[in-house]
């Protein structure tokens, strides 16, 4: 009887000191993601060439892509996959060469999908469960991973890995795995911050698209 209350202690201090280690790997991973939050909005703007890959062995997809991004406050320019998109901090603009189109819709703050700045730097904070994953060496850099898991059991995606560089706290990549089994990973090839950009870089100006059908859906 003894040992078997000895055993059932020993038990006990292994569970309770393996959560206390969970609660601290939790923050840890948490602390590390708003340091990288807030490093990012500390810049005035930012600039990013990135390569973007999926893959689904189940349904034989495998596909690579590269594209670049220019952030500043609450607008951007996204060029990816021969679509450019324009966010003036109240219209998104999706101009479309191969269709000869460009499509015009004012901002929702309560859809969901919408994006903005905000949402890409800060996608992380809410919605889900942090722990501290594995340090990698890669190309002379050590980057550290975070893995997150969605707490809705209705989100499509299984977890995701956060690569973070530890000494500059940017983002080096997103490995997103769906319950489907789709791969998806964003490398950031080139970070830049507090480039000269034209006060008319986030301006859609209609003239430049003659020919082009505007579908204004608002």
């Amino acid at each position: 009887m003894i040992c078997k209350m000895r055993t059932f202690f020993q038990f006990l201090t292994l569970l309770l000191f393996g959560l206390t280690l969970q609660a601290q790997d939790s923050k840890k991973a948490k602390d590390l993601l708003d340091e990288v939050s807030a490093k990012a909005k500390s810049y005035d703007n930012i600039v990013i060439d990135f390569r973007f890959t999926l893959q689904n062995q189940k349904q034989n997809q495998n596909q690579d892509s590269k594209g670049n991004l220019t952030l500043k406050g609450n607008q951007f320019v996204l060029n990816f996959m021969g679509v450019t998109r324009i966010f003036d901090g109240k219209k998104n603009y999706t101009i479309i060469p191969e269709d000869e189109e460009v499509t015009i819709s004012k901002y929702n703050e309560n859809d969901e999908n919408s994006i903005t700045p905000s949402k890409m730097l800060t996608f992380f904070n809410s919605g889900y469960k942090y722990n501290w994953d594995i340090l990698q060496n890669i190309r002379g850099r050590k980057i550290q991973y975070v893995k997150l898991t969605p707490l809705s059991s209705k989100d499509k995606t299984k977890e995701i890995l956060l690569g973070i560089d530890t000494q500059t706290k940017h983002i080096y990549n997103k490995i997103e795995i769906a319950k489907d089994g789709t791969k998806t990973t964003l490398t950031v090839n080139s970070f830049k911050t507090n480039q000269p950009i034209s006060k008319n870089h986030f301006t859609f100006t209609e003239s430049k698209y003659p020919n082009y059908y505007i579908n204004k859906l608002d």
